[in-house]
């Protein structure tokens, strides 16, 4: 099996998202030890936010580009590549003012790629990356999963519908929120986000 395990929590040892992620790929490895992690961090290692010289650059020519495009268009081509030969996929998703870590989408948009990953015909637009399983780990200092709040969700949401629209129907999240609602509030959220990473039958991932 392999693995790609994706963090864009900006807040390095403190960050809740990278704590749990980390579990879970602890998990997958003691269960399963002959399966491969791709390892990338998007706050570590951001990749450029896409730009109108990448999209006019996808189809030209390597001596029409400058050495910026080029390196830009090749670590694009790296991070799809990564996506397509992952079996299991696990994003540390933090909320992050309603939505998610601009680095996350900058690494979604790297992804979302017409003719790889999605492909539009006469009947609409087809996922082209089915067969994988997403788990995302979702992070809130508030409450958004219900109640009058969650019409601001436009992390988790957005997620499940941008991996949708690629393929993907077997996701999974693991939500730990109500992080900044006090210390005890926090300590009981991250407990019940491990207790299911750790009890889930769902998150045995097959190999």
């Amino acid at each position: 099996m392999n693995v790609l395990h994706i963090d864009s929590g900006i807040l390095g040892e403190h960050s809740v998202s990278r704590r749990l992620s980390a579990a879970l790929v602890a998990q997958i490895r003691a269960e399963q030890p002959a399966a491969t992690v791709t390892y990338r961090d998007l706050v570590a290692a951001p990749l450029a936010h896409l730009s109108g010289s990448h999209l006019m650059a996808a189809n030209a020519k390597p001596k029409e580009l400058d050495a910026r495009i080029a390196a830009d268009l090749a670590e694009g081509r790296a991070v799809l590549e990564e996506f397509l030969a992952a079996d299991t996929i696990v994003i540390g998703a933090p909320m992050y003012n309603f939505s998610l870590p601009s680095q996350l989408k900058a690494w979604i948009d790297r992804i979302a790629v017409a003719g790889k990953t999605f492909r539009y015909t006469e009947s609409g637009p087809e996922g082209l990356a089915q067969g994988k399983k997403v788990v995302i780990i979702s992070t809130r200092g508030g409450h958004y999963s219900a109640g009058p709040a969650a019409i601001m969700d436009h992390q988790e949401s957005y997620l499940k519908a941008v991996l949708g629209f690629v393929g993907i129907t077997d996701i999974e999240i693991v939500r730990a929120e109500g992080l900044n609602l006090g210390a005890d509030k926090k300590v009981e959220a991250i407990s019940e986000a491990e207790r299911v990473i750790s009890t889930s039958p769902t998150l045995k991932l097959a190999s």
